[in-house]
């Protein structure tokens, strides 16, 4: 038997097409309770013909010299387009013991969302909430390519809903 990973996109997922594939970049964190730091990372958004995107994330700490350091945070998951409207639902797992869900909508080329469910387990940081809005925008080298941009709020650790990670990626070539 033949494995075939070519699928169609799941007509849901219509509105979020321009996500799919994988991007790279650099980004800044900060946050009260830490010292603020640079990061490379890698973003995959992929799917096999159902009407839900794969989505992956990793971070490695830039140095100084901005080389790749020491892995940070991962995360994976899966977004939804219910009905393949405008509402966009995503579940997000991180293997420090947080699970997320988010709920919001896609617009054109932007995706806003925020918490509906954040659970933990009884070792894992508090988070209580959080905000994600990623978009394209025209790329920063004058070419006709377009950049992936995200902020991720949170709030956590007794600290009010601020922003805590942000990056600019661009797509990886196929």
């Amino acid at each position: 038997m033949e494995i075939v990973f070519e699928h169609e996109l799941h007509p849901d997922l219509k509105a979020l097409e321009w996500l799919v594939g994988t991007w790279e970049g650099d980004g800044i964190g900060d946050y009260p309770t830490i010292e603020q730091f640079r990061f490379t990372q890698q973003v995959s958004f992929t799917h096999i013909g159902k009407p839900f995107l794969i989505y992956s994330s990793r971070t490695w700490l830039l140095d100084e010299d901005f080389k790749q350091g020491r892995a940070l945070a991962m995360e994976t998951g899966f977004w939804r387009v219910p009905g393949g409207g405008r509402e966009v639902e995503v579940l997000l797992s991180h293997p420090t013991g947080i699970q997320e869900i988010y709920t919001g909508e896609v617009a054109f080329h932007k995706v806003e969302l925020v918490t509906d469910v954040v659970a933990r387990t009884r070792t894992a940081k508090e988070v209580t909430g959080g905000k994600r809005l990623y978009g394209l925008f025209p790329a920063q080298d004058g070419t006709e390519e377009r950049d992936l941009g995200w902020v991720y709020e949170m709030a956590a650790q007794g600290q009010s809903m601020q922003v805590h990670m942000s990056a600019q990626l661009k797509k990886v070539p196929q």
